[in-house]
């Protein structure tokens, strides 16, 4: 790889992983748009350094940018603040009204005499991270440990104020001052992202790290180590793709393009972002698209054999076991269910030991009595505390229960089992309706 591919790669490595730290913040305090109206914001301070300074200057424009962000940001909490317009109104007031002028702006330095077409505000709008310099660098690690150092100094206050700041305020803490270190933080982060990623991309590199490392822990901790660590897997494969080590290491282009032709090195940093989060909600373990599928598939299927079990039950009561065999047009009369969902269950439980196929029909084995006497115990002890403890009729609470005795605890129904006498203790209560 080439000097300028190593460069681009490190920049933009640790801004992914700054700006993933940082947006992790900006998700958990729903403030995740905030980095798209700094960018936009960002506009006319751009192009009012450029007017001040005449001439491209680089810092300059982004110290420009920086103050532009601060007053959109410092303009977005007066709003919200003292005014009754809502949060997501007072977003989209400021990134419209300052990007607006930002454009009028680019447009009026684009129309100058002397040289305003060269000004380069295309670069801070798409992004160009091709033209990064080792300055450019050094500015990024100087500002990446700035932010990253105020982070861990006020990392308490900041977790406190993401999860409840009603609670931090209650307790005396200058939420206010908060708020603005960590809006001015992700501000400097977001002007810092600019040259590489522009004004339209940069809140994608704010937002996806944190949102997809959400989907695989319920820490703090380790959602900051996470998002950090996909921000800059993002913002280095990106960079590669981007000047075409992939197609040299792989032997064709992952994107498609053809040889000699690169794809710019923003859009397919935040392409890769994007990647890792459609992973990351469809397969996290927990939170995935994927195993929340597979939950709900288990338990409407758990509920399935448990009914068929409690009808069983119900149609055999009083009976020896195996006098009364039932039959599958029985089943499906009593469940509403079709025919090859009353044969689906019933092979389901015959692999399980829980029935048997005799003449006429299916009947429980010992196990599934066993079991199935638990779960009418379950359902029959709520039914009596919705008929005790909540004063519901009897013909009214076969239903709720119907639906509770899939997931009544054990430590519930000791209780339930304690509250309506020793007797119910072991044995199947009489049905109350």
């Amino acid at each position: 790889m080439s000097y300028l591919t190593w460069l681009v790669m490190i920049g933009t490595a640790l801004l992914g992983g700054t700006a993933g730290v940082l947006g992790s913040f900006a998700v958990l305090r729903r403030r995740a748009l905030v980095g798209d109206v700094v960018a936009h914001a960002a506009l006319p301070g751009l192009c009012l350094a450029f007017l001040v300074i005449g001439a491209r200057h680089f810092v300059g424009m982004l110290f420009g940018a920086f103050l532009a962000g601060l007053a959109g940001i410092a303009l977005m909490t007066i709003v919200c603040r003292w005014t009754r317009t809502k949060e997501d109104a007072a977003l989209g007031l400021v990134l419209s009204t300052f990007f607006g002028a930002g454009i009028m702006l680019s447009s009026y330095i684009q129309n100058m005499d002397g040289g305003g077409s060269r000004a380069g505000l295309e670069t801070y709008i798409y992004g160009q991270a091709a033209g990064m310099l080792r300055e450019d660098l050094v500015l990024i690690i100087a500002v990446s440990a700035l932010v990253l150092a105020v982070l861990a100094a006020f990392y308490k206050e900041f977790k406190l104020l993401s999860f409840d700041p009603g609670f931090a305020q209650s307790q005396g803490w200058p939420t206010l001052t908060l708020d603005l270190t960590l809006m001015g933080s992700l501000t400097l982060v977001t002007v810092m992202g600019l040259p590489i990623v522009g004004v339209v991309l940069m809140a994608a590199m704010l937002i996806l790290p944190g949102a997809a490392a959400r989907f695989w822990t319920d820490r703090l901790e380790r959602m900051l180590l996470l998002s950090a660590f996909l921000g800059a897997a993002a913002g280095a494969i990106g960079s590669l793709i981007s000047a075409g080590v992939a197609r040299w290491w792989l032997g064709f282009d992952p994107l498609g393009f053809a040889e000699g032709q690169t794809a710019p090195t923003g859009p397919v940093i935040v392409l890769c972002g994007t990647g890792v989060f459609v992973f990351s909600m469809l397969f996290a373990p927990n939170r995935g698209l994927a195993a929340r599928v597979w939950r709900w598939w288990r338990l409407r299927a758990k509920t399935g054999d448990e009914n068929l079990l409690r009808t069983l039950y119900e149609f055999t009561e009083g009976a020896a076991a195996g006098a009364r065999p039932v039959g599958a047009s029985e089943l499906t009369s009593a469940r509403a269910w079709s025919r090859w969902q009353a044969n689906w269950r019933l092979w389901r439980a015959i692999l399980r030991g829980w029935v048997r196929r005799v003449d006429g029909g299916v009947e429980l084995t010992p196990v599934g009595r066993a079991e199935a006497e638990r779960l009418v115990r379950a359902h029959r002890l709520w039914e009596l505390f919705l008929i005790h403890g909540a004063s519901i009729a009897p013909d009214h609470v076969d239903r709720d229960a119907d639906t509770m005795e899939h997931v009544l605890a054990p430590e519930i129904l000791a209780e339930l089992e304690l509250r309506f006498g020793a007797a119910a203790a072991g044995e199947v209560p009489r049905s109350p309706h």
